[in-house]
């Protein structure tokens, strides 16, 4: 995927976010948009933030490694100044990890409502497989009234949409 286009991809959006926090969209766009290292300071006049918060960002983003920085020194005031830069691949990179494990988890699911028969009371405590049910002798564990056999065909059903959404968004971001 392009370096533009994956910063407007929506599950890269939310993952931005949820990785860098509410602002950090708005810091990686300037980043890229500069075709170049940036200061902190020059992120934080274009993104109105205060540097602390830029800083705070960056830091999270380069805890992940989709932040990068050079250190440099100043040999008359002693201190360092920090030149960012993105790694977009990155991103796409941790997506990509983040969505196979999604992938994995829904086919542990599939495959565990595929082999099991639950059940299940009427005031809908929850799902229990048979050999809870059994063991409870079909008495809810939660509410003690009858249970009975639940059909999860929905549920397998919605399982498989869910797999289907993921595996497109993954092969959306791995071309």
């Amino acid at each position: 995927m392009a370096k533009k286009d994956i910063l407007s991809n929506e599950m890269t959006k939310s993952f931005i976010i949820r990785v860098g926090g509410n602002d950090a969209l708005s810091l990686i766009k300037v980043c890229e948009s500069k075709n170049r290292k940036v200061t902190d300071e020059e992120v934080a006049k274009k993104t109105k933030l205060k540097i602390t918060e830029v800083r705070a960002i960056l830091n999270r983003l380069h805890y992940r490694g989709i932040a990068c920085y050079d250190k440099k020194k100043n040999n008359q005031t002693g201190w360092y100044s920090y030149t960012w830069e993105i790694k977009t691949r990155r991103i796409a990179e941790l997506i990509i990890e983040e969505q196979s494990e999604e992938i994995k988890k829904l086919e542990k699911k599939l495959e565990f409502e595929k082999d099991y028969v639950f059940f299940s009371c009427k005031t809908n405590c929850g799902n229990v497989p048979f050999e809870v049910a059994a063991e409870y002798q079909f008495r809810c564990p939660k509410c003690g009234k009858p249970m009975d056999v639940v059909n999860n065909k929905k549920r397998i059903k919605d399982i498989k949409k869910q797999l289907i959404v993921v595996e497109l968004a993954l092969k959306k971001l791995s071309n």
